[in-house]
Parts: structure tokens; sequence; C-alpha cells
């Protein structure tokens, strides 16, 4: 394929978007934004193709000029390497699953087309941020994603918890996307380019010098396009949006926050890994990711609604991936990214046929026994626990193995806080299969398996949650730039061992209690609440927020004073001068005035001039008189 054809990969879903966004029939539009996304896919599984012949350091790319500022040139353009193709075709064939799970899923709703219009702008957008060679173009997706997720999550706006928590993703997610804006004027002031490759002069390719405040320029820049990554990423301490966004649609759970918009930070740090590792930042990138991955896996211990936990588990993954790239390098951290997004597209999806087949319930307390009535959907959602939990042969092994590795060789503090954050994995886990599947159902509808259009998807993703770990390992992992770290007895052990011994404990703790009605020994109040962050920021900086309102009002209050004061005084004065110095002054002293007494003068002056001669003649006479007594006094 042209390169200028990878162009077409983000236009589709475009286009699909703009041409759904007038059209009114839900089904009409689910045909357009699947037949576009399924375009994209089929092209983006031909643009990996041809990045595994490349290098892993090789890049193509396509770039037009946009426009020109004085003397310097704004350029977009895409590149293609094996990081793009890999993650493209991961995002469009994710993509094009969840988007016919969704045709299933939204069939009933009477606002299904705007849905897949809302969907088919997020696919744009994240579609042109994996490909983009601009850090410009990258920021200008980066925002569209950002606006479209806010849609997505606040679709059911009707419901005040959704609307609150799409407000509440797009708030949090801003306060990171400014550090971004920031890493991106920084970037451009020191290297005078926004492009990412250019034949030797990109932004990863010539790297950045001079200081700023007394730090490395890259160091500097690079902790600021982190802080973006933390907020798309869901990483501490910018964490708070992401499990509260399960209030939209359960697809968009599936598409937006498990498999692709997350992982936009985690791609965005492994995009521009050169200037991590030129700034020597990667240790901040690993222990933000450590202690997010430990943070979540322990609140989702005490969580009963079933995407809730798994959108903890989300948080806890990637920052399991934040851990590979800040040890190991692009291939590990992208590695467990795309196994990844495969396994938890499946539960997320398989969330949603379970809630779809227990008549809209999400609390597992009132489900159970779910296995006897939907056979195809407990047996693929039982196949993306085992990757989740890293079972031994599935995809989440292969990927979290390669991260453990990394961590026992860079750092060893890091390697045991991923590994008990994995064993908490396995048993929160088992924890929910067990509230889930097992028993009596505590429902008030007995639950039914889902449509074919639902769980085909889910056959797929259990598949490739089984086995793409094995394969991905020997091809797209073999390509990725990065470190490959021997795998040591200790590792392998570790390994193993927390994955089955988490499912152990979790059997033990919960196999045999009357699930529902008995209380929860590891649901205690911390970890319900969440650890409290959301009361800690509302104690914190939502009083700050408040106090400065208040300061702000009160000073817009003075502004306003002080202006109308301003304004009165001017208008006395205007008045003064007007009154005072024009009418007074200038008219009866002035101009008018001096007027009036050169026409009274003149007046004075011409009233000889009257034309009678014998006046004349008097005034000669007078002067004759006059003149001859100066002569004669003066002689």
């Amino acid at each position: 394929m042209t390169l200028e054809t990878l162009a077409l990969i983000p236009l589709l879903p475009l286009v699909a978007a703009a041409i759904t966004s007038g059209v009114q029939c839900g089904r009409r539009s689910a045909g357009i934004a699947i037949a576009a996304m399924l375009g994209s896919c089929v092209l983006a599984l031909m643009a990996c193709s041809e990045s595994w012949g490349m290098a892993a350091d090789t890049h193509k790319t396509f770039d037009i000029e946009w426009l020109t500022v004085g003397g310097t040139a704004i350029n977009f353009g895409f590149v293609l390497d094996p990081l793009t193709g890999a993650m493209a075709a991961m995002v469009t064939f994710v993509g094009l699953l969840i988007f016919i799970f969704s045709f299933g899923y939204m069939k009933d709703d009477k606002r299904m087309a705007r849905f897949f219009c809302y969907l088919s702008l997020f696919a744009a957008g994240m579609l042109g941020l994996v490909l983009a060679n601009s850090l410009l173009l990258l920021f200008m997706c980066w925002e569209i994603v950002g606006v479209a997720s806010y849609l997505l999550i606040s679709f059911w706006n009707h419901k005040p918890e959704a609307a609150a928590a799409g407000k509440k993703a797009f708030i949090v997610t801003r306060i990171g996307d400014m550090g971004f804006l920031i890493g991106i004027l920084l970037a451009f002031k020191s290297t005078g380019t926004l492009m990412l490759y250019d034949g030797g002069a990109g932004l990863l390719e010539t790297g950045m010098a001079g200081t700023v405040l007394g730090f490395k320029t890259a160091a500097v820049v690079s902790l600021l396009l982190f802080c973006g990554a933390a907020g798309k990423s869901g990483q501490l301490p910018l964490h708070v949006w992401l499990p509260d966004a399960m209030e939209g649609p359960t697809p968009v759970s599936a598409l937006i926050h498990a498999a692709t918009m997350v992982a936009a930070g985690v791609f965005l740090v492994a995009r521009a890994m050169p200037m991590f590792v030129d700034g020597g930042t990667l240790p901040v990138v690993a222990w933000v990711g450590a202690l997010t991955a430990l943070v979540a896996a322990f609140i989702a211990l005490g969580q009963y609604d079933i995407k809730r936990i798994l959108a903890y588990s989300t948080v806890s993954q990637l920052g399991l991936m934040m851990v590979g790239l800040g040890v190991g390098g692009v291939a590990i951290g992208m590695f467990h990214l795309l196994t990844h997004a495969f396994f938890k597209a499946l539960l997320f999806i398989g969330a949603g046929s379970i809630i779809h087949g227990c008549h809209e319930e999400q609390d597992i307390r009132k489900m159970g026994g779910v296995w006897k009535s939907m056979r195809i959907t407990s047996i693929a959602y039982l196949c993306g626990t085992a990757a989740l939990v890293a079972f031994p042969f599935t995809s989440g092994f292969f990927s979290k193995d390669e991260i453990l590795a990394g961590a026992w060789a860079a750092h060893r503090p890091i390697f045991w806080i991923a590994a008990f954050a994995s064993l908490l994995t396995a048993i929160y886990m088992t924890r929910q299969c067990l509230y889930v599947f097992t028993g009596a159902h505590r429902g008030e509808h007995e639950p039914h398996e889902s449509p074919k259009v639902m769980t085909v998807p889910l056959v797929i993703l259990a598949v490739a949650a089984l086995g793409l770990g094995a394969v991905a390992r020997e091809t797209i992992f073999a390509k990725l730039p990065g470190s490959a770290f021997p795998h040591e007895t200790i590792v392998i052990v570790v390994s193993i061992a927390v994955a089955l011994g988490g499912i152990l404990i979790g059997w033990l703790v919960y196999g045999g209690r009357e699930l529902g009605e008995a209380p929860d020994p590891l649901a205690v109040a911390p970890l319900r609440e969440k650890l409290w962050f959301d009361e800690l920021y509302a104690a914190t900086v939502g009083r700050l927020w408040n106090l400065m309102a208040i300061i702000w009002e009160q000073l817009n209050e003075l502004l306003l004073f002080v202006r109308d004061m301003a304004v009165a005084l001017a208008r006395a004065l205007s008045s003064a001068v007007a009154i005072g110095g024009d009418r007074r002054f200038i008219d009866t002293f002035a101009f008018d005035g001096l007027c009036e007494k050169l026409r009274d003068s003149s007046w004075a002056v011409t009233r000889p001039q009257n034309g009678f001669l014998p006046s004349y003649l008097r005034l000669i006479a007078f002067g004759a008189v006059a003149l001859g007594l100066l002569l004669f006094w003066m002689i």
C-alpha cells in the first residue's frame, strides 16, 4: 500500500461520523459506521503487514504542508513503523468487533444513530492519534478523542450520574492535557519543529539541547507529556475519572476505557520514548505505574458493580503497562497493551452481555447462577478472566511475564509491587466470577443468553485472549524497539505463583459462602469507598477551588466597583470640562469671547464711516489741528 493510503484509515470513520450526523435511522447509521470501520480495519491490517517487513528503527512518513507562520512551515503527516502498524491494527480490529456488538446492545435505544456518530468520531480521532507524525496533529486528535469520550460517557445524560461522569472525565483529563500542551510549546521553542520524524531533523531524531529552570529540556518536556499520558491513562493522581466513566453504555466502556482511549497515554509514552530516555525520566514512569497498579488493585477488591471492578482493573493494568515502558522500553509496554486490549474488551462486552441478560442489573450481589443460562457468555468471560489474571499460557501470561522480567532486571522493588498487584488481580477476579457464575440466581428475573450479534464478537475475542500472546510474542513483540530480559527462575516462579495463588486465595475466601447474603470479608470500608480519593479531592482541591471561586467573585465585584467609580469620575470630569472649561471659559473668555469683543471693536471702529461729508470734514479738521500741535510740540 502507498503511504498516502494511511490517511484513509482515520478518514473513513470521520466521513462516517459526518454522514451519520444527519441520519435519523439507527440501523442505517450503524451500517454506515460498521462499513467504515471495516474499511479502516482492512487498510490497517495491510499497513501492519507492511510494517512487519521494516526494521524496528525504520520509519516511513507522508507529510503535507498545512500552514506557514513567518518563515516556519507547520506540516501534518502520517508515519508507518511497527509501533504504528500494530496499534492501528489493534484499534480497528477491536473497534470493529465492538461496533458490531453495539448494534445488538443499542438496538432499542432511540438515539442509536447519534451513538454510532459519536463512536465513529472517536475512532477517527484515535486512529489519527496513532498515525500522526506531527506532535500538533497528535494533540488535535488527542482532543477529538477527549470530546468524543465526553459525549459517549454522558450519552445517557438523563441520568445525573452519567452527566456528572462525563464532566468529571473531561475536566480531569484537561488537567493532564494542559501539561501536554505546555510540553508541545516548549519542544517547539527548543527545536523549531513539531514533526516526530523528518529525515533526521524531527523531534525524536535530533534531541533537545539546553536547560529549563536548571533541568534538561528533554526531561522537562517528557514529564509534561507524561502529564497528558497520566490523565488519559488514569494514572495516579488523575485516575479518579475512569471508574466513574462506567456510567456510559457498556460498548463505550469496552471501546474507550479498556482497549483504545486509555491506551493513548501509554502509546504517547511509547511514541516519545527517545525523549524519556534522553531526559532520564523513565524511572518516574515506572514508579507512577507501579503505585497506580497497586492502589487500583486494592480498590477493586471492595467494589460490587461488575463494570466498576473491571474499570479499576483497567487502571491497574495501565499501571503495569507504564511499568513495562519504564523498565524495558517500547516492546514490553506495548506488548501488554495489545494483549490487554483484547482480553479487557472481551471482559467489558462480556459484562455488557451479562448485564443485558440479567435485565440491566450490574450489582454482582444480585447475580449468581449466570453460568446455567448464559453458557457462551460465561465461557468467553472466563477466558478473558484467565488472560487477565495471567493464567499460564494465556495472552496475559506472556505479556505480564515480560513486565516482571524487566522489573526484576531494572528495579527489584517495582518487581515486587507489580507482582503483588498481579496477585490482587487474581483474587478480585476470582471473587467476581464466584459472585456472578456460581450458586442460585439472586436477582428478580432469570438471566437469558444474548443474541448472536453480541455473542459472536465475544467468541472471537475469547480466542484472541487465549492465543494472541504466544503469536504476538514471536511477531509483534520481536519487531518493537526495546530491551529483551532473561526470564530467571524466580521471575517464572513468581509469575505463576501470583496467578494460581490469587485464584486459590479467592476460592478459599469466597468458595462455599452464601454470596450476596453474608458480609464480604475483603470489601472493607476503605476499599468500598475507593480509599476516599474523591472525598480527599473534595476536601482539598474542591474546597480550594470553591475558595478561589469566592475570592474571584469578590475580586470581580471589587473590579466592577472600581470600574463604576472610574466611570463616575470620568463622567464628572467630562462634565466639569464640558461645562466649566468649554462653555464658561472657552466660550465666554477664549474663542467665543474674543470673537465677540473683536466684533464689538469693529463696530466701534466702523461707526465713523457713516457716509456723511460734514462728519468727514470735521474729522479732517480735527486731525489737521492735532497734527499741527504735534509738530509745534516737537519743534
